[in-house]
């Protein structure tokens, strides 16, 4: 049946209509993240009239705001790579067997039980989970090992991939169920075990979502604050030990903002240059990714 000139005229005002609206929301991502990346490095420049990129990359101190100040970016490197590293360590295992167990071979009605409360532990409040880092956590490890500080990398690590589960296990089950039931059909036929068909066709099949999973659950961790500043300790150390307190980029930040300093101040400015490192940080890990990803489906 042919639509009258007038049911058309709307149709085709509709369809421009939503055309525009789709490519101004995805216009305005680009600006909004093209907007945040000026800003950091904008600010951050003029940090390194007073302090050159032999003392940035080179020093191995970072205490910018005392009188003998130093300025190694190394020492929240660290801090932020290795609370990530545990962090993921627990979120990437556990949160894939569980998204292998919800796709494959859960109930339909214990997964719609099981998956509501695994979302709701990324709706905790994140200062939450670092209290249960610093008072239930680290005095639970400390009956193990006595020697662990107080403040340490490891229990902060710990409640970080804890909190960071759902996103892998949420995400990574959405991508294993998109997966067409005809490639588990036609796997089971020709006499593959149901685990070696979540394992070797559900999981590659949709290694592109659960790629994205894992991005999520890294860029998550290291962008995480109120966890590591609260169980980690605010103390800027160049270590790679877990079991010793240590200062992470996005704690340095928070430290610093709290502060009233003055707007052309050495302190001021660091926290755009810390800012700025942590934004590449995160770019690289998602560049990583995405090139792991490509490799991956070329392989299969």
């Amino acid at each position: 049946m042919l639509l009258r000139p007038k049911s058309r005229t709307i149709r085709n005002l509709k369809e421009f209509l939503i055309e525009k609206i789709l490519f101004t929301t995805a216009f305005l991502a680009v600006v909004i993240t093209v907007g945040i990346a000026l800003t950091l490095f904008t600010e951050a420049l003029p940090f390194f009239k007073s302090v050159t990129l032999k003392q940035f990359f080179g020093d191995k101190q970072w205490s910018p705001l005392f009188s003998d100040p130093h300025y190694g970016i190394w020492p929240l490197v660290t801090g932020t790579i290795v609370t990530t590293v545990i962090a993921l360590c627990i979120a990437v295992p556990i949160g894939t067997i569980m998204a292998i167990f919800l796709s494959e071979y859960a109930h339909p009605k214990v997964r719609e039980v099981i998956k509501p409360l695994l979302e709701l532990l990324a709706a905790i409040p994140t200062v939450v989970y670092g209290y249960f880092a610093l008072l239930f956590v680290t005095p639970l490890m400390q009956k193990f090992y006595p020697e662990l500080s107080g403040f340490n990398m490891l229990g902060a690590g710990v409640v970080m991939g804890v909190m960071i589960i759902p996103y892998v296990s949420s995400l990574s089950e959405d991508a294993m169920r998109a997966v067409p039931m005809a490639l588990r059909e036609g796997s089971l036929a020709i006499g593959a075990t149901k685990l070696q068909t979540s394992t070797q066709v559900v999981f590659p099949s949709a290694f592109s979502g659960i790629t994205s999973a894992y991005i999520l659950a890294i860029s998550r961790a290291i962008g995480e604050t109120m966890v590591v500043t609260i169980a980690a300790g605010m103390q800027p150390d160049f270590t790679l030990n877990p079991i010793r307190p240590a200062e992470t980029m996005t704690a340095y930040i928070v430290q610093v903002s709290m502060g009233d300093l003055p707007h052309d101040s050495i302190g001021y400015k660091s926290i755009f240059v810390v800012g700025a490192c942590l934004f590449l940080m995160t770019l690289f890990f998602n560049i990583l990714g995405q090139l792991a990803r490509k490799k991956f489906w070329k392989a299969y």
